[in-house]
């Protein structure tokens, strides 16, 4: 039984809205993320999915990319990303898992579950405030999901001493430091892709970029009992 990780499926299933059009890197993505992550994944492991998973901007043209997800292997948290529109209140979310039969798929919004021996913590965090154009709103926002942050782990305390926080954005300025005042092993992030992505390499032992072309489609193996990985 083991974590992996991979953010920013993009999936365009539901509405036709392939990322190819970025680029050769994302030539034939859907199948190669099937690929990879039937590779890696067994039905005993659990996948974190840490945003920006479907192009669709209501819940039901998203069925067809969640379907997608619930045809591969293991059980999967999934938590926001800045394009999914889709997205909306826990329980309309857990209605909807429970009426199509998406069985392994388990929605995190900004709550914390134990799994494999760690509190799995979440929020969608946001742009740097040392962002060119950061307003006042954005100063909002990003409180907003500082505190959303500290409630989710002060829960995620009373689950496990070790702890993995799912966000969407890097963990920048604020966000790191709640981090460290509480111990995150693992912080996972996404929204990163091309020059970006490579700009910000090497990574901390703690923060760990799971974009999906990042990772060439293939789940990336974060902790748990498995072999030779």
């Amino acid at each position: 039984m083991a974590l992996f990780a991979i953010s920013d499926l993009h999936l365009p299933i539901g509405i036709d809205k392939p990322m190819d059009v970025f680029g050769a890197g994302w030539e034939n993505y859907v199948a190669r993320i099937a690929d990879g992550w039937k590779k890696m994944v067994r039905d005993s492991d659990t996948v974190l999915v840490n945003g920006d998973v479907s192009w669709a901007t209501y819940l039901e043209e998203a069925l067809p990319d969640l379907q997608f997800i619930e045809s591969l292997p293991g059980k999967k948290l999934i938590s926001k990303g800045n394009h999914d529109y889709w997205w909306t209140t826990l329980s309309k979310l857990q209605a909807f898992t429970a009426e199509h039969h998406l069985d392994s798929i388990t929605f995190m919004h900004n709550n914390s579950v134990l799994c494999e021996g760690y509190a799995i913590c979440t929020c969608r965090g946001w742009r740097s405030p040392f962002e060119r154009g950061f307003s006042a709103e954005d100063e909002k926002i990003y409180a907003r999901e500082m505190a959303r942050l500290t409630l989710s782990l002060k829960e995620g305390e009373k689950l496990s001493e070790k702890r993995i926080v799912m966000m969407h954005y890097p963990p920048e300025v604020g966000f790191s430091d709640i981090l460290d005042a509480y111990n995150v092993q693992y912080c996972l992030y996404g929204h990163l892709h091309g020059k970006a992505a490579w700009d910000r390499f090497p990574q901390s032992d703690r923060d760990i970029l799971v974009s999906a072309d990042y990772l060439f489609f293939t789940p990336r193996y974060i902790a748990g009992d498995r072999e030779n990985l």
